[in-house]
């Protein structure tokens, strides 16, 4: 069973596309993008790491993946170039072939070290500031289950489906104490021999 893209993510699926995104500055950039909407190279600049001469080519690189394009909406300002993201969100899954699964890994990799961190900053930043209201509601939860490639599939499709209503809703109709929510989800299969299981010895 394949998820049928429920979030309106674009689907990667050449190598190259993926090469190209496998790098924390122009991750950081689409992530901006996709959520602050459309910005310039110097607009983005403070928030993704680099000077805007060096932001302005990596999106320039992002566009010719199509990952990125000029604003629909061009504002006032008409003396730099507003870029925008092409989708709210992106998917890969790992090619079959030698360098398409090299490729998938490289992203994947970024992916990873680019939230590696959150959990615990969240923690000491942000959670001892949020209202008890919310603290009873965060979710951390790291458990093991025993399933097939088609069960792990369905459950995977599961979750989006679970997901979705609140991926794609018009923000004109969120609810008006509703506040972002960032929504880790790792579903990490071991080797066959049950190897491969980072969180245990055994």
């Amino acid at each position: 069973m394949q998820s049928d893209n429920r979030f309106g993510d674009m689907e990667i699926t050449d190598p190259k596309a993926m090469r190209a995104l496998a790098h924390p500055v122009r991750l950081a950039i689409l992530e901006r993008l996709q959520r602050h909407g459309p910005a310039t190279a110097t607009q983005l600049s403070p928030h993704v790491g680099a000077t805007p001469s060096v932001a302005s080519w990596h999106l320039r690189h992002l566009a010719g993946f199509g990952l990125v394009r000029d604003a629909v909406e061009g504002g006032a300002d008409r003396r730099e170039r507003r870029w925008e993201a092409v989708a709210r969100g992106f998917r890969f899954e790992t090619p079959e072939d030698e360098d398409g699964r090299a490729a998938a890994q490289l992203l994947a990799g970024e992916m990873f070290a680019r939230t590696a961190d959150l959990p615990m900053r969240w923690l000491t930043e942000t959670g001892p500031g949020l209202e008890q209201e919310w603290v009873g509601k965060v979710v951390a939860n790291n458990t093991r289950i025993v399933v097939t490639a088609d069960e792990l599939a369905a459950l995977k499709d599961a979750m989006e489906e679970l997901l979705a209503p609140y991926v794609t809703r018009d923000p004109a109709r969120r609810p008006q104490e509703s506040r972002g929510v960032r929504v880790l989800l790792y579903a990490l299969p071991e080797a066959a021999d049950g190897t491969g299981d980072a969180g245990t010895s055994a």
